[in-house]
Formats: C-alpha cells, structure tokens, sequence
C-alpha cells in the first residue's frame, strides 16, 4: 500500500519541528511522503537530508494546493481528528476498502470544514486534544499491524542498528 500524508495549515515559525516530526514519523513508518499546505525551503532540506542520510525513497512537497491534492487524489482519503469516528470502529472498515493508495490528511490548526466532507474517514485516536504526530503514528502502526515499524530503508549511509543496550550504528563516514 503506498501511504501519503498530507499537512494542512503548518505555520514555519511556530510549527518547524512539529511538522518535521510528523514528516519523520511518516516516513519511519512506512510512508512513501508528505505533502505540506505552506512552502518551506527549511523545512523540505531538513527532511531530504534525513531521507539521504538514513535512506529510502520518501519525498516531500511544501506550498501544495491542498483542496486539488486532496480532492484528486486516487485512493482513500482518511482524516486524523479527534472529532471522528473512533479508530477501532473505523479501522475495520478502512481495511474492508483495502485501499491501495491512502492519503492521511493532519491539520495544524482548525482545519476547514471540506476537509470532513472530502475525507472518506474521519477517524479519532482518541477524543481529546492531542498531538497529530501521535495520531499519526497511531494510526501508522495500527493500520500496518506494526509492519511500518520493520521498514527496510535501502541507500543510505546510516544505519542504526537494534540492540539491547549502548548504540550501534553504521556510519562510514565515522572514522574508527
């Protein structure tokens, strides 16, 4: 399945490192990108450098029309809000689509009406105030049954390694 994510509403000066978290934790789970509603040169380097650092192919996009990306996109759409449908009640029904391609739309700010009209789910993590990078991670991990956490990221000059304790990472650009 290839997974998008779209960001509405990111501000640069008060959203810089929640929007790259939410960029990271897309891409460390399986997404194949992020699509952002405001144009952001820092933002779209710090998170290429991730990508080329520690590798695979995800990709992201600032200054997006998002009404067009949202309303053409060809998939299934799903909306990350605490005022949707629950996500155990929603999620059998996302998977009973089996959608090929998905779009998860998060919003930064009050996101506009549209965005529930457009969205083929409106799904809540849960019903209170909370993060979208948990949200998203969340739903990531819940949608995948885990399968995003075991993600192969070819190509790049970083890898971290698992281990029980200390770190153990291969970096060839580390002198012994």
């Amino acid at each position: 399945m290839d997974v998008y994510v779209l960001r509405l509403g990111h501000r640069p000066a008060r959203d810089k490192r929640i929007t790259t978290h939410v960029a990271l934790t897309a891409r460390a789970l399986g997404c194949r990108g992020i699509y952002v509603s405001t144009k952001d040169d820092e933002l779209e380097n710090s998170v290429r450098d991730v990508a080329k650092r520690f590798g695979g192919d995800f990709f992201i996009e600032t200054g997006v029309k998002w009404r067009a990306r949202l309303r053409e996109f060809e998939g299934t759409r799903v909306h990350l809000t605490m005022y949707g449908e629950r996500l155990d009640d929603a999620l059998p029904k996302v998977r009973k689509v089996r959608p090929e391609r998905m779009l998860i739309v998060v919003g930064a700010e009050k996101v506009p009406p549209e965005v529930y009209q457009e969205s083929d789910f409106n799904i809540a993590v849960g019903n209170q105030p909370h993060s979208e990078v948990a949200a998203l991670a969340i739903f990531l991990d819940r949608m995948t049954d885990g399968a995003g956490l075991r993600t192969e990221f070819p190509g790049g000059s970083i890898k971290v390694l698992p281990c029980e304790r200390g770190k153990h990472v291969i970096n060839p650009g580390d002198a012994d």
